[in-house]
């Protein structure tokens, strides 16, 4: 089990995410990772798979293309791409580290469970290999600046030099979108409140038929201190560690005494 952040200049590294191979954030970090790292791979998918959560692709085949050297698209996910880079492409000498992103636009709260990106980073941890994702937190229609972003990863990652993953537990990485000399630290936060989908459009197409349409708003609150929202709100960097153990310790011993 690979459990500590390895030595960058000597580590193996594995990028993914869910906004494509083509993707400009993936394009950034795979730039950053090859000043720092000691040998980089791409593997992602060859479309972008936005919101496709934590899903594995069972009822169809998967491909791999070759790219370049280290470079590989699956027609697939953002969990399929991981796990067919660790059992398959690098099969003979698996990553030290597994980097998902950079996404463009938030994972914040409960984004989490949606998000292609931070599921890539799940699958990672998973197969017991320290796992990050990292996510520029991009308003719509707005310009990255990816920049900030590497510079942000790199220090993040130099600081995270031998530092142990417990067993099953990620880092969630959220970058604010500004120039670096506006970034105003890196913080420890925790998950915050976020919930997409509580705009639900309805219109009908030209036969007459009705379609829904989940809009982007979110009911978000920005103002808990300690969260990875209100974080970034103050153009600090926040990491957040997410455990895979999703059972409420709690609610079981009100459990057993109910049962």
């Amino acid at each position: 089990m690979k459990d500590r952040v390895p030595d960058l200049s000597k580590a193996r590294v594995l990028i993914s995410n869910d906004d494509g191979i083509n993707a400009p954030g993936i394009k950034a970090l795979e730039r950053v990772m090859k000043r720092i790292a000691g040998e980089v791979w791409v593997v992602a998918p060859e479309h972008e798979q936005s919101a496709a959560g934590h899903s594995l692709t069972l009822r169809s085949p998967l491909r791999i293309h070759k790219v370049s050297k280290h470079k590989y698209s699956v027609t697939g996910t953002p969990t399929d791409s991981v796990m067919l880079a660790v059992h398959e492409i690098m099969k003979d000498s698996p990553p030290d580290l597994v980097l998902s992103g950079i996404n463009r636009g938030g994972n914040l709260g409960e984004d989490v469970t949606y998000s292609g990106t931070v599921a890539a980073a799940m699958e990672g941890t998973l197969l017991n290999i320290p796992s990050i994702a990292v996510s520029l937190v991009t308003p719509d229609g707005a310009k990255s600046h990816w920049k900030t972003a590497e510079q942000c990863i790199e220090q993040i990652l130099y600081s995270l030099d031998g530092v142990k993953f417990p067993r099953g537990v990620l880092l969630n990485v959220n970058i604010p979108d500004c120039l670096f000399e506006q970034v105003t630290g890196i913080e420890t936060t925790k998950q915050g409140r976020r919930k997409i989908g509580c705009e639900l459009l309805q219109g009908a197409d030209p036969k007459g038929k009705p379609y829904f349409w989940i809009g982007a708003q979110r009911d978000e609150d920005k103002s808990l201190k300690g969260t990875d929202l209100e974080a970034v709100s103050r153009n600090a960097v926040s990491v957040t560690p997410l455990s895979l153990d999703l059972t409420h310790k709690s609610m079981m011993k009100t459990l057993k005494a109910a049962f």
